[in-house]
């Protein structure tokens, strides 16, 4: 049996020993597609006036709730060998829509709801119900939508669609999600009148997503204004069928480079991109201030380290989904180390703030939560039970910690097939393989 504490954590799932790192590394790693830009990729195919092919996407338990959830609208997705073909077709309900715990299903597919004819459910996993959707919602509201979540904000809603949406101007308080914007700007060109998403509050956290977003839609065909602050115009029109490569996930590459860096040696991640917008571009950077040292070539991303971390000072907004490989790295280190600039991943799959103050210190390290972020002084650490929240990102922090303290337990590991199926094998792979 799972149960829920009062702070998110699960307990009952069983546990999974992290293996401990024999020797330095020599491997290569494969990482499968990026969630974010699948699902984008989904959301814009399932929008289009022609057919488009996703190819290489990721398969895991969020992109598979958003093909569902499209498929429930009225879209046809069918897999042809690696790729998904999508053949959009008239949304319409009576739907419903699992969210699961993915983010991007429940704050990008509602705006699409709102053009299907009929009712359209959406639900997810007891955490999805405690994650702010009220910024989507109202905003949805506000340009034409009618929405019954009796005045909650959260999981469980109901969109009752009538075949179209005015659009119009809208501004909102991004500053709690990225996704927010996104999942917008992704519909607003088949709204009557375009969107415009004025953004008011504090800096929104991971831009990077937002750039991506801008990106896919000029891809698309679509007229997107960006050009004033805060600010993002998308003219009524069509949108383009894609025919899309989708890259490797940079993010979900963090704990294996990561991982070159607390055992020693070299790992590689192949078909690297040479530019990209997602958050993960940054580990280069990242990796090297805390001691490694990155090449990127032809063949991929090459990390390269010597067992030994070095404590960070780094502003993290912009790639708060790397926080929690980088503060595992960060309690193994030989100084202090500071992580601000994410008080929005407490509004994620768990407080991921709390959740690795509380794991760590478990272990025996020193971790005090701020305002925005981690102050983690290392000390030596012990082995035992680290729990996850259901969070993939904890699952991979607990691995990675697991590396060179004996005795780690990661609860639950099985939670990462979130955004990468797989994560144990491919991980003890690694190590079995070419420690």
């Amino acid at each position: 049996m799972v149960m829920t504490e009062p702070g998110g954590r699960r307990t009952g799932d069983a546990l999974w020993r992290a293996p401990l790192a024999s020797g330095p590394l020599d491997a290569v790693v494969e990482i499968p597609g990026s969630k974010s830009l699948t699902n984008r990729a989904l959301v814009l195919a399932a929008l289009a006036q022609a057919r488009s092919v996703v190819r290489r996407p990721l398969r895991a338990r969020d992109t598979l709730l958003m093909v569902d959830a499209l498929r429930a609208l009225g879209t046809t997705v069918e897999d042809d060998r690696d790729d998904w073909r999508v053949t959009p077709a008239p949304l319409a309900g009576p739907a419903s829509v699992d969210c699961g715990l993915a983010g991007t299903v429940m704050r990008f597919v509602p705006p699409v709801a709102a053009l299907a004819i009929g009712e359209v459910r959406f639900d997810g996993d007891p955490r999805a119900r405690e994650r702010p959707m009220g910024v989507v919602l109202d905003a949805l509201r506000a340009i034409g939508a009618d929405v019954d979540d009796s005045g909650r904000g959260f999981l469980p809603f109901v969109i009752h669609g009538t075949g179209g949406l005015a659009g119009g101007a809208v501004t909102i308080d991004a500053s709690a999600s990225s996704q927010f914007v996104s999942g917008l700007l992704l519909a607003g060109a088949r709204y009557e009148k375009g969107l415009t998403v004025h953004h008011d509050g504090e800096p929104v956290p991971s831009r990077p997503h937002i750039d991506m977003t801008v990106a896919m839609l000029r891809d698309a065909a679509v007229d997107v204004d960006d050009t004033e602050t805060n600010t993002w115009r998308v003219e009524p029109g069509p949108i383009g069928g894609l025919d899309i490569v989708i890259e490797p996930d940079l993010s979900n590459a963090a704990p294996f480079l990561a991982a070159a860096l607390v055992a020693g040696g070299t790992v590689r991640v192949p078909a690297w991109p040479t530019r990209t917008m997602q958050a993960g571009g940054r580990l280069l950077e990242l990796l090297t201030w805390l001691g490694g040292s990155c090449r990127l070539d032809r063949r991929g991303l090459l990390v390269r380290g010597t067992g030994r971390v070095a404590g960070i000072d780094a502003d993290l907004r912009e790639v708060g989904e790397l926080t929690p490989v980088l503060a595992a790295l960060a309690a193994l280190a030989d100084s202090p180390s500071h992580l601000r600039g994410v008080a929005h991943l407490r509004g994620h799959e768990t407080d991921r703030l709390a959740a690795l103050a509380a794991e760590l210190n478990n272990l025996g390290g020193n971790v005090v939560e701020t305002e925005d972020g981690l102050i983690i002084r290392p000390r030596t650490l012990r082995g035992g039970v680290f729990h996850t929240y259901a969070d993939h990102r904890m699952a991979q922090a607990g691995a990675l910690l697991g590396l060179a303290v004996a005795g780690v337990d990661v609860e639950d590991v099985a939670t990462t097939a979130k955004t990468l199926p797989d994560f144990a094998r491919v991980w003890v792979h690694m190590l079995g393989a070419y420690s």
